[in-house]
């Protein structure tokens, strides 16, 4: 194995140890470390990422749903404009999307540009999200309600951006579901990992019927990942997660830019 390979395994198993930590936000790194730590294409990173954030959210929502933090019929309500959106974006939107897509001077904006200028940008946003993090539980005693059309139309966004980008949103989910559903906080966020990790795998299900998947490197991957939440959950015992998820958002923050600049001036 191949010291860059080792290095791709390093940041699956930090994916993980993040998620454990801060309940999410891990998820952002995965595009990042497929593309550039393991050199494979934006549309084949962001498949793979949708398959390893979809089965780690899995793990973590299947803990919260034994912990009965998780509201299942809001989780189902989300997640089905959230998956029809993320489905249609992978199966037919990401492969109709031509090669070059146009040009400016002398460069080339090319589809994989754009997805990883996309992504950066998404990763811009969450940074924000998770440096600011002054979310307060203030429907704690609510009664639950639903703003139907607004939970939709969230949800096809939601889906819509993981499709392009494969990273969660949990950034975009969790005050969704608290304005929207009426939800407190801490169940919002337990609640959100479900909806990922529904709309991720069946997101992932639109690139099986058009890509190879190579799964001698995906699930070991991936089980890597899920290892690294095991750690950060018994970690979080330890750690503040409030200031290392500002932390973490600093990092996004740095990263974003990286990619940004790398992709506009190829360094």
């Amino acid at each position: 194995m191949e010291i860059i390979e080792v290095f791709g395994y390093v940041g699956a198993l930090f994916i993980g140890l993040i998620l454990g930590l801060i309940g999410g936000g891990g998820s952002i790194l995965t595009v990042p470390i497929l593309v550039y730590a393991l050199s494979l294409s934006p549309i084949i990173g962001t498949a793979y990422s949708l398959f390893v954030v979809g089965t780690t959210s899995a793990v973590g929502a299947i803990r919260n749903i034994m912990k009965g933090m998780v509201d299942i019929k809001t989780a189902i309500i989300f997640s089905i404009p959230a998956f029809i959106a993320v489905y249609v974006t992978r199966a037919f939107l990401i492969p109709a999307i031509p090669e070059n897509l146009f040009q400016i001077g002398d460069f080339m904006i090319t589809k994989n540009l754009s997805i990883m200028l996309f992504f950066a940008i998404i990763m811009l946003l969450a940074s924000i999200s998770m440096i600011r993090n002054k979310a307060k539980d203030s429907h704690k005693n609510s009664e639950i309600k639903y703003n139907y059309p607004l939970i939709t139309i969230e949800g096809l966004v939601v889906g819509i951006i993981t499709g392009i980008v494969g990273a969660g949103g949990g950034f975009l989910i969790i005050p969704a579901l608290v304005l929207f559903a009426n939800l407190p906080m801490k169940k919002a966020v337990a609640t959100s990992l479900l909806i990922i990790a529904i709309k991720s795998l069946i997101g992932f299900l639109g690139d099986v019927q058009n890509l190879d998947i190579d799964w001698a490197f995906l699930l070991p991957f991936t089980l890597v990942s899920i290892l690294g939440i095991f750690i950060g959950i018994w970690l979080n015992k330890f750690i503040n997660d409030k200031k290392l998820k500002k932390i973490f958002g600093w990092f996004v923050l740095v990263m974003g830019i990286y990619i940004i600049v790398k992709e506009l001036f190829d360094i």
